[in-house]
């Protein structure tokens, strides 16, 4: 058949093959004026095709350079640095925060000099940490997508299916890194130092604050700038202290977050319904889903159970900063003040981090944080500062969420040791002797036969 005898819906079905065979650049403007005669406006439709034609360049991955992009755009709206009289401010606080941590934990000094950092250059700091955290969502909901238009299409349409499942994971992806980029972005916007979400987002050993989020921070507190900064600048380096010494710390809670978004599955109900009218030159809609985490179903009893550890590390990380920086500030007159301050903020969030969990699907805040802080004192009253912090030196000398119901066993066990003593017995010491002994056993039994074996026949049995 020549092209000139081809009807208007044969001509659509030709351009939708050369789109979704990567091919748009290739499309003839004339093949777009043939389109009037099925009521489609040439000119609009030409634009969807370079919007769509956009979308194959990332051959199906993810770009991330969207997040920082969309980011940085945020962050970086007010065009504020950090001025010469902030950068100083807050150095003389670092440097007065160092010596009086020194008094209150063993955990020996930084040995990178803190920083102060803008808006944009957290981004640019922390973006990779988000990027490790967010990709298995992401991974999901663009395999999702793909999955759910390959299943709803019919047989007849299934070669076109395989170009569009590139584009509709293209997009999917790209519309989770944008909106990633947002969620950051915002944060950054609140977040006043490089611990102030509770997860190692600078590198370790790495502390900063953030001058223009701190101003914003204490605006209502009524409280002096310079007592503020000290206790900021304390509580940031007790965090980045203590995630150089425990150098395990850092993947170990990275890695219980990964663990935690890769069991994430989309809810495949909501993605086929959304898929079935989902039209990829209005992405709104998705991003809607996307945005209040309509796409992520309830959490499985595997899900609970990780966010579940996951809760308590960080309350175990965050109640030791809380008690380390309450011995070092002790000389502020408003340090309690402050301290219940930063708990309250914890404790509720703000609106970036409550996107970030519609998001992901994680909530980052500690629950129990003044439980875990409350066994930390009782600790440090018990067996004193050097035994405190000596539990972070190995991942299995870790106080467990037990440990935060009740400290007392672990108290015992630190008193005992420290006077020298056996610790006491329990349940799963008894279990080990048991195991221990019992492959003993076995492997005397395996001895005794190997002798056995080696000895030589008795006389009346040898061959003649």
């Amino acid at each position: 058949m020549a092209d000139d005898d081809r009807s208007p819906e044969e001509e659509f079905q030709e351009l939708i093959r050369q789109l979704f065979g990567g091919n748009a650049d290739g499309i003839d403007p004339e093949q777009l004026s043939r389109l009037t005669g099925m009521g489609i406006d040439p000119a609009m439709m030409q634009t969807i095709m370079h919007n769509l034609q956009g979308a194959f360049e990332g051959n199906g991955e993810i770009s991330w350079d969207l997040a920082q992009r969309q980011a940085l755009h945020i962050a970086n709206q007010d065009g504020l640095g950090v001025t010469a009289g902030q950068r100083t401010d807050l150095d003389q606080a670092f440097a007065l925060a160092t010596l009086w941590l020194s008094e209150a934990t063993t955990i020996s000094e930084l040995a990178t000099a803190p920083r102060t950092l803008t808006r944009g250059g957290w981004v640019e700091a922390t973006l990779p940490v988000w990027q490790e955290l967010a990709e298995p969502v992401a991974t999901s909901i663009a395999d999702a997508l793909t999955a759910a238009l390959r299943d709803q299409a019919p047989d007849e349409m299934q070669s076109l299916v395989q170009g569009a499942g590139r584009l509709m994971r293209t997009v999917g992806g790209s519309l989770f890194a944008t909106q990633l980029g947002q969620v950051v972005g915002r944060l950054s916007l609140e977040v006043v130092s490089g611990g102030d979400v509770g997860i190692p987002l600078l590198p370790a050993g790495e502390a900063a604050i953030l001058p223009q989020n701190f101003a914003d921070f204490g605006r209502d507190l009524e409280i002096p700038e310079d007592q503020l900064a000290l206790y900021i600048a304390t509580r940031e380096l007790a965090h980045a202290r203590l995630f150089r010494h425990a150098r395990w710390l850092r993947l170990h809670v990275i890695s219980q977050i990964t663990d935690f978004a890769r069991g994430i599955h989309v809810d495949t109900d909501a993605l086929e319904e959304l898929a079935s009218r989902f039209d990829p030159s209005q992405p709104e809609e998705l991003r809607s889903a996307l945005e209040s985490g309509a796409l992520l179903p309830a959490r499985s009893e595997a899900q609970t159970a990780a966010l579940t550890r996951l809760e308590n590390l960080l309350a175990t990380i965050e109640g030791w900063v809380d008690v380390v920086t309450a011995q070092a500030t002790s000389r502020l007159p408003t340090a309690e003040r402050i301290a219940e301050a930063v708990r309250r903020r914890r404790a509720v969030g703000g609106p970036a981090e409550q996107a970030l969990g519609s998001l992901v699907g994680l909530e980052l805040r500690p629950r129990r944080m003044r439980e875990a802080a409350a066994m930390w004192r009782a600790v440090t009253d018990a067996v004193g500062v050097n035994a405190r912090d000596a539990l972070w030196d190995y991942p299995d000398l870790m106080p467990t969420s037990e440990d935060i119901d009740d400290p007392s066993a672990l108290v015992a066990r630190l008193q005992a040791r420290a006077r020298g003593e056996e610790p006491a017995r329990d349940a799963m010491d008894d279990a080990l002797e048991q195991l221990l002994a019992g492959e003993q056993g076995d492997e005397q039994g395996d001895a005794q036969g190997d002798e056995q074996g080696d000895e030589p026949p008795a006389d009346d049995q040898r061959p003649v």
